[in-house]
């Protein structure tokens, strides 16, 4: 927490890792190399389908171009994102059971490729409430963190609070930290978006930076690791996850400036999720870099 309340944006390096979530077809190296082709220095990825519980084992030749492709456009910082199916706290113990193994092989898949951190909306209480999700999401994470690589990280997703959806609070993150005893492997990544509609303000230079000396105090900036950098289509406190392209939503280009001009964020991947539509990735990246003032 700062001693005192902060004048202006923190002055130094800006953003260094500017990228975006990449289609995967053709293979995990071909994300990296397209990606490096848009202006990114840093990527997002599925490791499988989103949307289903089976997935292709990786293989070493898969593994290998991965690696290869990262090598040959020095880009290091690659991130993944889990499957949409997931859910630590389910009501029904078959299907947290199966969220478990899910995210346990999500894990498993990044370790044989190289990505650090994967991200993930950890889970819905679905009506059993948030102490009771909260307790279940910090047990399933404690048995997939004992059950897999060390070398990954998960990276908790900030959310837009819709539903029942947990973690759309910095408390709720930092409940999971706490019961988890400040576990090594656990991170954040926080989301534009959804921390907007979920009701922090963030629009201004000064509610930027109340949000961020709030974010400090309750989780501490060591702990954020990937940023996903959207525009919101619906307004402040909505609780409605609709990602919209930089500077045409709700919150506005003066997020994004100051986002990309505070050192704090200087060396976290600041990773575009906006609409893919008449380039919306392309002239968004090309936009954050040209939005840097050093």
């Amino acid at each position: 927490m700062y001693a005192t309340p902060i004048p202006s944006i923190l002055p130094s390096m800006s953003a260094q890792l500017i990228g975006a979530h990449m289609p995967t077809s053709g293979g995990l190296g071909n994300s990296i190399r397209n990606g490096k082709a848009i202006g990114c220095t840093a990527i997002q990825v599925f490791t499988s389908s989103p949307q289903q519980w089976r997935s292709k084992p990786v293989s070493d030749e898969m593994a290998a171009d991965f690696k290869a492709a990262c090598a040959e456009t020095e880009i290091s910082k690659v991130v993944s994102h889990d499957s949409y199916l997931i859910n630590l706290c389910a009501p029904d113990p078959d299907k947290r059971i199966q969220s478990i193994e899910g995210m346990k092989g999500e894990i498993e898949r990044c370790s044989k490729y190289g990505i650090r951190y994967v991200v993930s909306h950890m889970g819905s209480h679905v009506g059993q409430g948030v102490e009771i999700g909260l307790d279940e999401v910090a047990e399933s994470t404690r048995q997939v963190l004992e059950e897999t690589p060390d070398d990954v990280t998960v990276c908790m997703e900030t959310t837009a609070g819709q539903g029942t959806a947990l973690m759309s609070k910095f408390e709720e993150l930092a409940a999971i930290i706490d019961k988890l005893q400040g576990h090594s492997r656990l991170a954040i990544c926080l989301d534009t978006c959804h921390i907007f509609v979920a009701g922090y303000d963030i629009r201004t230079e000064e509610t930027f930076l109340q949000t961020f000396e709030q974010f400090e105090k309750v989780l501490g900036f060591d702990r954020l690791k990937v940023v996903h950098c959207n525009d919101s289509k619906k307004g402040l406190g909505s609780k409605v996850d609709r990602h919209d392209n930089l500077g045409k939503g709700e919150i506005g280009m003066e997020t994004f400036r100051l986002l990309v001009n505070d050192s704090r964020f200087d060396q976290i991947p600041i990773l575009l999720e906006t609409p893919t539509e008449n380039e919306g990735h392309e002239k968004d990246i090309a936009t954050l870099w040209g939005l840097r003032s050093v």
